[in-house]
């Protein structure tokens, strides 16, 4: 060996050294800079997937609203969307279920066709009048996108499990614009009680480059005003506690009726595709006797109209039906921005009798129905402070807190698993999926 030979590799020899000390004294830079660059993949895709998702959807409604006769030809999409995924997506029919199953036990990667399945599904049902929403396209979307990069990563089964994680983190906060909520989201919603902490960075990481992208393909989300709110005060938190229990009872029912109402579907209806025919039957001939497209599509007008007046209390039951019929036969979506107009209608309409502003109840309504339905109250605190500022907080704060208390171990997720019993009483509970009570 010569002598320059003997220096590059004395020099090679050290730079090792000096690369492994480093390592050593800097032992999470490895994993930093690994989900970083992961997350950043991540957030780049799922941000434009939602962008461009949420582009669509908007045109959809603002066509169907300006064409009501298409509303008619619901059962007809419910057809296709039904032969769709009976003949081609039998393996990605479980959706957001599909996705916390493999949080709990990754086995096959997620098939690709998952995001262009519910995409088109959810443009559909839109297009036509049904009461879904845009959360569960969202995260399957996220969700299939990112799993693909578990073979080039080479990621072991707890990698895939955080990847996951992030991915649901992405999906949640960019079509939401709630980082925040989105991240502890991801971190929440798949196990009762219990936070995955281990998977902190790359939810964080994952869902601000998300919501980065998104508002770089020029994506505006829907703002939220509350124009009044009390001074903290004894009365005003009773008042916050009582409307907490009634949006607990409320997220409680939901989620029963719309297991319940579906399982009548699969069991009168053996054909799958035939489901979402009956189904789209019922919503269109309730749509046309009544007159009115208000409880089709995502109805962010009547959200919006919620912080504004004093709604009737039939608005938030009217929804419920709606949405529980749309979902339960088989159309595709998602059920949170329909629980969160639930909620706000509710709210706004329980100021009939608490004597709280109705914005502000309309606000507590929209999160903690939500955090009721999906056992998930510190992502919705998180939400409710992103979407109407911290002066609510505390408000917010309790109402979600005695929704998730009272809903009991219900969800939209059946398999949502308990990590932790929300008290003595469902200590038998534990580590069992919510389908299994």
């Amino acid at each position: 060996m010569s002598v320059k030979q003997q220096k590059l590799h004395r020099l090679h020899r050290k730079a090792i050294f000096h690369t492994q000390y480093f390592f050593r004294k800097y032992p999470a830079l490895p994993y930093i800079l690994k989900w970083l660059c992961i997350s950043l993949i991540i957030g780049t895709l799922t941000g434009t997937a939602s962008a461009g998702f949420l582009t669509s959807l908007q045109w959809v409604t603002d066509f169907r609203e300006n064409n009501i006769w298409l509303i008619a030809l619901l059962p007809v999409a419910g057809f296709l969307i039904g032969l769709l995924y009976y003949y081609f997506g039998k393996d990605v029919e479980a959706g957001n279920n599909l996705l916390i199953n493999n949080i709990h036990d990754p086995k096959e990667i997620i098939p690709f066709k998952m995001a262009p399945f519910v995409y088109l599904g959810t443009i559909v049902t839109h297009l036509f009048g049904g009461s879904a929403g845009r959360e569960g396209t969202a995260l399957q979307m996220a969700g299939a996108i990112a799993d693909q990069l578990s073979k080039p990563f080479k990621l072991d089964k707890e990698e895939r499990k955080t990847l996951l994680i992030a991915a649901i983190a992405a999906g949640f906060g960019s079509v939401f614009g709630t980082p925040l909520a989105g991240a502890v989201f991801g971190l929440e919603v798949f196990l009762i009680g219990k936070i995955r902490y281990n998977a902190i960075f790359p939810a964080f990481a994952s869902v601000i480059f998300a919501d980065l992208v998104t508002s770089l393909w020029n994506v505006k989300h829907t703002h939220y005003h509350i124009d009044l709110i009390p001074k903290l005060e004894f009365l005003p938190v009773l008042y916050s506690i009582l409307a907490g229990t009634i949006f607990g009872i409320c997220a409680a029912s939901f989620s029963r009726i719309l297991h319940w109402t579906g399982s009548i579907f699969k069991t009168n209806i053996k054909y799958p595709p035939l489901r979402p025919v009956i189904g789209g039957i019922i919503i269109a001939v309730a749509v046309f006797a009544m007159g009115t497209t208000r409880y089709t599509g995502l109805g962010i007008p009547v959200i919006l109209e919620s912080f504004e007046k004093q709604l009737p209390f039939y608005d938030f039951a009217l929804k419920m039906t709606f949405t529980i019929i749309t979902l339960s036969a088989g159309f595709k979506g998602g059920e949170v921005t329909p629980l969160f107009f639930i909620g706000a209608t509710l709210g706004s309409a329980l100021s009939l009798f608490i004597p709280l502003p109705f914005g502000l109840l309309a606000g507590m309504g929209f999160v903690a129905v939500f955090a009721g339905a999906t056992n998930t109250p510190l992502a919705c605190m998180l939400m409710g402070i992103e979407l109407f500022g911290a002066e609510s907080g505390v408000y917010i704060a309790i109402a979600c807190v005695v929704s998730y208390l009272l809903s009991g171990h219900n969800s939209i997720y059946t398999r949502q698993k308990i990590g932790e019993a929300k008290n003595r009483r469902y200590e038998s509970d534990r580590d069992r999926s919510v389908s299994d009570l």
